[in-house]
């Protein structure tokens, strides 16, 4: 989001490459597009990922403090997943008793309240899009917030389990209202060079988030497990912080341009490059303005004008692709180990469920922070080929473990198998993001990315339902067998994502367009040779 003061001729021969970055049909030539010198570059392409850093501190600073609302994604499903294997939460709610007199959550209020989060998430992912666009990303984060406090102020003041219910609704309208907003928010206000990791700064706050839900569960666990809301409180802490970052956040300047604000466009790019040399906002603002344009315009003479676009032809392609990481999440263990894992270890005799989570969610952070460094070097299809793979074969020992005598080497090899599950599916969700991100269109990307999105919510809507029920010792009880559910229905997923997802690493927007459109096989996207 910046460029240079220059009075440099730029060479006109290039023209066509530049434009070329953008897809547009056989039948429209770049040439006739009308290109002010300079653009479609800023100056710093050339510039490190560190010197980036350097340069655009002020940006990534908003950006990465943008990106902690993730952890309140992370600590709302943290909590809604395992506070309910905690004792006094159980007495507060319980609705039966077993034969030895046990109270328990039921398994039809267990799958209500998880699938209504994830109902709720789907609304807030359809819905707020339309907010941020007429009234501004910053409206929509006010908006969300909002939404957040009354979930939590819900959560506070619920003693019955309708009324948790109603705070999960409110909590997942909340929280994917903020997964449609911040990363669009981020990508917009991002320095180009380091987009890619101040978006996976998304996952790691969210990561972190959960951790610190595990450690408020398991402190609570071992000192007073009766007190059941002092977690519950401690989301104020976050909701705070929050409240403090969207003071002080400027409006994305791309959104300014959408609405044909120049000023406020101009005013919130001098805010987000502060202290950059030479920084021209006036060149910059141009830039943005020439991106809407050509947009339009292509669109246009593409005849493609609709969001409906994403599921024809080769778009349509494309939106399976970008959606496939994420929703295959949900069909190798998402809702088993994550969502439910805490509930899921006690409820299959482990002495100390809330340990096995903190470790769990230790080895996440770890292990995403190695994802974001070697990302770019080893490519996200290896990254997501190799993580799935390694997550499906986890539920197939898993499974296994099922069928022989409980022994406490069984117990040692479950919790090292969780463990191996966890480190693939939190490197496959890093690199779904990317695919979102990266795969679709230029034009579409906004629609695809919902849609996506929601298809992943909707499957969790599925797996919330289904899951209470295998693993609670008072209905189905598959106990470890879970695990045989989840490499049964996740073994298609397995398959497709070795068949469907290609290699984007170090591709601009236009050399990907070129791979689509001459049918390159997705494995094969990193060796062609490319003419754009």
């Amino acid at each position: 989001m910046s460029s240079i003061k220059s009075n440099q001729e730029v060479d006109t021969s290039k023209l066509d490459d530049e434009v070329g970055e953008f897809h547009v049909e056989q039948a429209f030539k770049a040439s006739d597009v009308k290109v002010q010198a300079g653009q479609l570059s800023s100056g710093y392409e050339s510039l490190s990922l560190w010197q980036t850093v350097k340069v655009f501190k002020v940006a990534t600073a908003y950006c990465f403090a943008a990106a902690f609302s993730a952890a309140t994604d992370g600590y709302q499903i943290g909590i809604n997943g395992s506070i309910i294997a905690n004792k006094g939460f159980v007495h507060q709610f319980a609705t039966a008793t077993n034969a030895d007199g046990d109270e328990y959550l039921t398994a039809p209020i267990l799958a209500g309240w998880s699938s209504i989060m994830s109902v709720g998430q789907i609304i807030g992912m359809l819905t707020i899009p339309f907010l941020s666009d007429r009234y501004g990303r910053k409206t929509a984060m006010w908006t969300y917030w909002t939404i957040l406090v009354s979930s939590v102020l819900c959560e506070t003041l619920a003693r019955t389990w309708p009324v948790w219910l109603a705070a999960k609704l409110l909590a997942g309208v909340g929280v994917g209202s903020l997964q449609s907003t911040l990363p669009v928010y981020i990508s917009e206000c991002a320095p180009t060079r380091i987009r890619g990791g101040l978006l996976m700064c998304y996952s790691l706050w969210w990561t972190i988030g959960s951790f610190f839900a595990y450690i408020a569960l398991q402190l609570l666990n071992r000192k007073n497990p009766n007190i059941w809301l002092t977690p519950i409180y401690t989301q104020w802490a976050q909701i705070g912080i929050m409240c403090i970052i969207y003071v002080f956040l400027p409006e994305s300047p791309a959104w300014c341009v959408s609405r044909g604000n120049a000023d406020r466009a101009k005013k919130q790019l001098l805010r987000l490059n502060r202290g950059v040399v030479d920084y021209d906002e006036e060149h910059q603002y141009q830039i943005i303005v020439q991106t809407f344009e050509h947009e339009r315009e292509v669109a246009a003479v593409q005849k493609k004008e609709h969001w409906y676009a994403i599921f024809r032809g080769i778009d349509g392609f494309r939106t399976v692709i970008s959606l496939w990481p994420n929703l295959t999440q949900q069909f190798i263990g998402l809702t088993l180990f994550a969502t439910f894992g805490t509930y899921f270890f006690q409820q299959a005799g482990l002495a100390d469920p809330f340990t096995i989570k903190c470790i769990t969610s230790s080895i996440n952070i770890t292990t995403l922070l190695i994802v974001v460094l070697v990302a770019d070097k080893i490519g996200r299809r290896r990254i997501s080929c190799y993580a799935t793979t390694l997550s499906w074969t986890s539920c197939v020992v898993i499974g296994i473990l099922g069928l022989v005598p409980r022994t406490t080497a069984t117990s040692n090899i479950f919790v090292l198998f969780v463990c191996l599950w966890n480190v693939g599916m939190i490197s496959n969700g890093a690199a779904g993001w990317g695919f979102i991100a990266e795969i679709s269109s230029l034009r579409l990307r906004p629609y695809t990315a919902g849609f996506g999105a929601a298809c992943t919510c909707v499957a969790g809507v599925i797996m919330n339902v289904l899951t209470p029920y295998m693993v609670n010792a008072n209905k189905w009880n598959w106990g470890f067998k879970t695990g045989w559910f989840y490499a049964g229905v996740g073994f298609p997923f397995l398959i497709g994502t070795w068949l469907l997802l290609p290699d984007t690493s170090g591709r601009s927007a236009a050399e990907v367009d070129e791979l689509f459109e001459r049918k390159i096989k997705p494995w094969r996207f990193s060796k062609p040779q490319i003419t754009a």
